[in-house]
């Protein structure tokens, strides 16, 4: 089964290899790994993506916990989440090919942000299953060339996605480890 794992860590050098050399120790791969900034400079939020039976998954959390530069994790599996991805694809487009592939790109809601003499690069964001049936429709034209972000995923509802469990991690809050680093 895919897991969704989001963490929350600090935004410091050697956190992503920090990570990622847990995920090599444990012998998982990493499916999909988007790293980027959140609404407090001095957080970043990972989204990773693994194939992993429930068990593995849990303990792989758990594990997570453990890294110094670790703030939160939260497997968003089985969560009402809303997850997205987005693609650049390069299509090989004659002039006459280009109306077909721009009306393709519509009915996926995707655009075309390039034109060259002889492609095209069409963008698109949303769901994995998405981004493939429009992949389907258009390697018979010619993809000549893909790259995908990764999966991203934040919780529905007025929860933040942060949530704290007393002794869990040992931890303080979010809020009390960022007040403490201003404070120091």
């Amino acid at each position: 089964m895919q897991h969704t794992l989001i963490a929350l860590v600090e935004d410091k050098p050697g956190v992503l290899n920090r990570v990622a050399s847990l995920f090599r120790r444990r012998n998982f791969n990493i499916e999909s790994l988007n790293v980027g900034k959140t609404e407090n400079d001095k957080v970043s939020r990972m989204t990773l993506v693994m194939e992993s039976e429930e068990f593995n998954a849990r303990k792989l959390e758990a594990n997570l916990y453990k890294l110094v530069n670790v703030i939160d994790v939260q497997d968003v599996t089985n969560q009402n989440a809303v997850t997205r991805d987005l693609a650049l694809i390069k299509v090989s487009a004659k002039p006459g090919q280009r109306s077909e592939i721009a009306s393709l790109a519509s009915i996926f809601r995707a655009k075309i942000v390039d034109v060259a003499p002889d492609s095209v690069i069409v963008e698109i964001t949303g769901t994995t299953d998405k981004i493939e049936s429009l992949l389907e429709l258009l390697r018979p034209i010619g993809v000549m060339e893909m790259v995908r972000t990764g999966k991203v995923a934040m919780t529905r509802g007025d929860t933040s996605g942060v949530r704290y469990v007393p002794g869990a991690n040992g931890r303080h809050r979010l809020e009390d480890k960022i007040q403490s680093e201003v404070v120091d």
